[in-house]
């Protein structure tokens, strides 16, 4: 009889269980824990793995790196999008996770010792580290964690955006953090939420040597605390800015810390100048210098360091295995002028990379005709397959050119094609309303002249804008060029306050939530966000979700490549150039692994001082 009851009172637990909404399901199910996550194949190293394999575990520890950057720095605060942030706070604050730069997009556990998740991705829980500790010797909680989370979505519009499908972060276990997602199958949402930098909590509650408050929604130059291999050991107040390593850091031994975090100490000087800040590079005031100018690279290094071999040159192409580029001029479609995709065209035209590629940069660029350029992920051609399948579904809200010519940027190079090109931007402002009155470009409508500024952050880039608006002034459009110190830049592009802007935006191999911050609607009216040219365009929005919830690796490229072939369908940005190898010099007092991390430089992690313990 009980015998029988109990296999009653069982069966129908099973059948109540099975009743259960999936998400409550799921909570009873024993988690299955890992050691870090890979949304593109499977993680390369097992549980238990001694290190990476780009790292020399023998690495001497010590010495002092001195670098430089460009600008000004006036807060430590990692959280908010206001003021110039100082250059290396990651030294000072550990993530949840660290990727690996031998992999693509895959991390493993730097204070989480473990990640789990249910099949349909609808949350995810991370396991802290119980010996993880912030440096005044208190553990790092689940406390810490929510409350780092919590204040990087109010306080950072980036961040608002990127994690906008995790409604919340709870503590689920003594050492155990769990987010809950507003939808599934978000395959990106557990490794991304291994990147925040995690705050101490009861630090930033707390107040600072003079009895004041602190405020974590503010600014601030008081040394922030972290749980990192670095502190901050001293700074001058937009000059200088010193880290020094910590002898007490709880991960120094971590598998994923071994071989790494080498220098003693790293200090960051600021230039206002670019040349000013090589100057000091070629005096030996700086370390290292990753060289951006071709026309440099060619003909600066002929000083008697480089000639003796104390200055080191390498050209690698790691880091652009796993990054797709776009360098662009992007007209800010929030004025009226650009609006029109004719007008952006014809924008295109009168660019003449050709012969600024002969002129300025000796041949060592390649145009750029893809957001996704350098990677398996650029359209080519005309779509078909997958990709053709998924363009087919907007088919009535993009360009016709979309499904009939593919891509192509206008090639000049000489007086005669040059002029062809103008030639055709003029027949395209033309049909967009505009016409030459004099020499002056005008609106046939109301009389307007078509003018607008090129807003620059460095005087380097102007070797290509001035011949560009030169180019422009031949079709009467009135084109100035304006560079600003690094700080007016920063207020003037996160508020959007400028017509037209040189970008950069950086691609990994997974993309994913990022693609709504660069083109989607709702980052158009949010300060802050990466949507440059203001792009607000129902296809455009539909192909991002197609690339955030593809069902698999063959229906990720299809849906990039529907996504890049519509963008430049519609001519949002006039594309420059780029390198396909980062330029790397430095003094022989710092050296490297014999192998680089295969999609990355390693740098500062990996590298070390050659005094170091002399």
């Amino acid at each position: 009889m009980k015998e029988a009851l109990r296999k009653l009172l069982c069966g129908m637990a099973a059948a109540a269980f099975a009743l259960l909404p999936a998400g409550i399901a799921h909570a009873q199910e024993a988690p299955k824990w890992r050691i870090g996550v890979a949304t593109v194949g499977d993680l390369k190293h097992p549980d238990g793995f001694d290190h990476f394999d780009y790292v020399d575990p023998q690495a001497p520890k010590g010495g002092e790196l001195k670098l430089s950057s460009t600008g000004t720095f006036d807060t430590f605060n990692p959280v908010l999008a206001k003021g110039e942030t100082a250059d290396g706070l990651s030294h000072v604050f550990d993530t949840l996770m660290k990727s690996a730069d031998d992999e693509i997009t895959a991390s493993y556990g730097l204070l989480a010792e473990g990640v789990s998740y249910p099949d349909d991705i609808s949350e995810a829980t991370f396991r802290l580290r119980a010996e993880a500790k912030w440096a005044d010797g208190e553990p790092v909680t689940p406390e810490d964690v929510i409350f780092s989370f919590d204040m990087a979505k109010e306080h950072n519009p980036l961040f608002t955006n990127y994690y906008k499908h995790v409604i919340s972060a709870e503590k689920t276990g003594e050492r155990d953090v769990t987010f809950r997602f507003d939808e599934t199958n978000n395959r990106e949402l557990p490794q991304i939420l291994g990147q925040f930098a995690v705050l101490p909590k009861h630090w930033w509650e707390g107040t600072d040597a003079k009895g004041n408050r602190r405020d974590i929604s503010r600014t601030t130059l008081e040394p922030v605390m972290g749980s990192g291999p670095y502190r901050i050991a001293g700074f001058q107040a937009g000059a200088t800015i010193r880290y020094e390593l910590r002898d007490d850091y709880w991960g120094r031994d971590l598998n994923v810390n071994v071989g790494q975090n080498n220098f003693g100490a790293i200090t960051y000087t600021y230039f206002g100048d670019r040349n000013v800040e090589f100057e000091a590079f070629r005096a030996g005031n700086v370390d290292y210098w990753y060289e951006n100018v071709a026309a440099r690279w060619a003909t600066g290094y002929d000083f008697p360091a480089v000639k003796d071999g104390r200055v080191i040159r390498e050209e690698v192409e790691n880091p652009f295995r796993a990054t797709g580029v776009m360098q662009a001029l992007v007209p800010n479609m929030r004025r009226e002028k650009f609006k029109d995709q004719r007008v952006r065209e014809a924008l295109n035209y009168a660019f003449d990379f050709e012969e600024g590629n002969r002129t300025v940069a000796f041949d060592a660029h390649t145009r750029v005709d893809s957001f996704f350029w350098g990677t398996e992920l650029a359209s080519s051609g005309l779509p078909e397959g997958r990709e053709l399948e998924i363009l087919n579904e907007v088919k009535d809200k993009v360009p016709e050119a979309v499904f009939t010519t593919p891509y192509t940027n206008p090639v000049a190079g000489n007086p005669q094609k040059a002029r062809d090109n103008l030639r055709k931007a003029l027949e395209l402002m033309k049909a967009a309303g505009w016409e030459l009155k004099g020499n002056r470009l005008v609106n046939a409508k109301t009389g307007e002249p078509f003018r607008f500024e090129i807003l620059l952050s460095s005087a380097t880039l102007e070797r290509w804008a001035v011949p560009y608006a030169q180019n422009l002034r031949k079709i009467g459009i009135e084109a100035s060029v304006r560079t600003v110190d690094a700080s007016q830049y920063t207020n003037r592009t996160r508020s959007f306050d400028y017509d037209m802007t040189w970008v950069v935006w950086a691609q990994s191999l997974n993309p994913g939530n990022e693609q709504g911050d660069y083109w989607g609607s709702e980052s158009v009216a949010r300060e802050g966000s990466k949507n440059y040219a203001g792009i607000s365009d129902p296809a455009v929005d539909a192909l991002i979700r197609k690339v955030i919830f593809a069902r698999d690796r063959e229906d990720l490229v299809a849906a990039t490549k529907a996504l890049d072939r519509v963008l430049l369908a519609n001519h949002y940005v006039v594309p420059l150039f780029y390198a396909r190898a980062a330029r790397l010099a430095y003094w022989n007092r710092i050296a490297h692994p014999k192998e680089l991390p295969y999609y990355g430089t390693g740098f500062p992690d990996v590298w070390w001082s050659t005094t170091a313990g002399k």
